[in-house]
């Protein structure tokens, strides 16, 4: 599985605007429900689930780059949603560096598999220098969307 399988230019927002890495999540998260991805009635419970999890250890890995994630009950597929905060945003990012570019991804409850080989995958083509400076530049969610794309 890639992330065209799973992002469609309605999950992906160039211009974020929020301030803290909290809003940031509390943003995509609201971007699943209107995109109807995840229910608006999972909604808390979905927050719940991600926010936990970058409590236990932050998500940002480096590179102006945050991956929080979560599995969930309340969802039967993987499904994600990408966004770049307009200023950068303190994670608490291993590099101590704002994150600039933020991946939120939730997997069913029980795949455990699957949400390690994603999350692998993910940080991989994030972790490229070329892969990010060319996110880091396209203007709208279709050309972010045709990098993501490019990369298949």
């Amino acid at each position: 599985m890639n992330l065209t399988e799973i992002l469609s230019s309605e999950q992906i927002v160039p211009r974020l605007a929020a301030a803290d890495r909290w809003a940031v999540i509390d943003q995509l998260i609201d971007v699943l429900v209107r995109t109807h991805k995840i229910r608006a009635e999972d909604s808390d419970t979905v927050r719940k689930a991600v926010k936990d999890r970058e409590t236990s250890k932050s998500t940002g890995i480096g590179y102006g780059i945050a991956l929080p994630h979560a599995s969930v009950a309340c969802i039967s597929d993987v499904v994600a949603v990408f966004g770049r905060p307009t200023h950068g945003v303190e994670f608490q990012a291993l590099d101590n560096q704002p994150v600039t570019m933020c991946l939120l991804f939730l997997t069913p409850q029980g795949q455990f598999q699957k949400h390690l080989l994603l999350l692998s995958s993910f940080a991989r083509f994030l972790s490229n220098k070329e892969n990010r400076q060319k996110l880091e530049t396209a203007q709208t969610a279709e050309e972010i969307l045709a990098i993501f794309r490019s990369a298949t």
